[in-house]
């Protein structure tokens, strides 16, 4: 028969047990969103909750990582709700280094993505990320931007889908890199990334601190409220096309083990981004 303090031991130890699984579970949880974001962010921006985007939600590095590989995706069997892309490759351009400041940074921006899954308008915050704004308005009056497939979606974890590479891959970029801005954003409130938010993927390390404005033309679009660390500049929100995403998502994703991304079912291209002064 086993004694009271016998049984007791027992229940406790078995407690202990629970709440270790439990932690481990949620570290897990953890390492898969912010790698998902660096992209390689993660942020993708990167796979699992494009924790991408490096390090979080990143573009990603050249070198897989384990991070990137780790999320996965239920494949979906729905129907690709999406159109087909407009004639056109994806641009090539590359430059050296950051565009001068163009933009007024009283004034107010927004960028339209047209894709071939509907349009998205976003309200651009050119007064609290500057260098952000203004390398959009560059790269979108240079065409960088169109026929760029967005390559990575994330359903688990965090909720977001990730673009900006022309060459699909979670590796590319315009060559020339831009600071973090806007870390201490208001609405960035329990470092929840709030539904609606649209922020740099980049290759910051949290754990070593390396990588430090890293952000290129890679960026993701956050479809459902995500627990990221505040390291991804927010520089713009989302006034039309929340359904758009939804759609995107709802096809879900399918991951890719060759570039450790998890491309959206959905057939999702830019077709053509423009960023306007109003």
């Amino acid at each position: 028969m086993v004694s009271s303090e016998q049984r007791r031991k027992q229940l406790a130890r078995e407690k202990y047990l629970r709440q270790q699984k439990r932690r481990a579970e949620a570290r897990r949880k953890a390492r898969i969103r912010t790698a998902a974001v660096a992209g390689g962010l993660v942020l993708v921006l990167a796979a699992g909750g494009a924790y991408a985007a490096a390090g979080g939600l990143a573009a990603d590095d050249k070198k897989k990582d384990d991070a990137a590989s780790e999320p996965s995706a239920t494949p979906s069997k729905a129907p690709d709700p999406c159109e087909k892309p407009q004639k056109g490759e994806p641009s090539k351009k590359q430059w050296d280094k950051e565009p001068k400041m163009s933009i007024d940074t009283s004034a107010d921006y927004t960028m339209t993505l047209e894709t071939t899954c509907g349009d998205i308008g976003i309200e651009l915050n050119a007064a609290k990320a500057p260098h952000t704004v203004n390398s959009f308005k560059f790269l979108a009056d240079q065409g960088f931007l169109d026929h760029s497939p967005c390559h990575r979606l994330v359903t688990e974890g965090i909720h977001v889908l990730q673009c900006g590479d022309p060459t699909g891959t979670g590796q590319g970029g315009p060559g020339y890199t831009i600071p973090d801005e806007n870390l201490k954003a208001p609405e960035l409130k329990g470092d929840v990334y709030p539904a609606g938010t649209v922020a740099m993927a980049n290759r910051y390390n949290a754990q070593t601190g390396e990588n430090r404005d890293s952000g290129g033309s890679q960026f993701f679009l956050v479809y459902k409220d995500s627990k990221l660390p505040p390291d991804y500049t927010p520089f713009g929100k989302i006034t039309e096309g929340m359904d758009v995403l939804q759609k995107i998502a709802k096809a879900g994703s399918t991951p890719d083990p060759q570039t450790g991304n998890t491309p959206p079912n959905a057939t999702v291209v830019i077709d053509k981004a423009e960023v306007r002064k109003q």
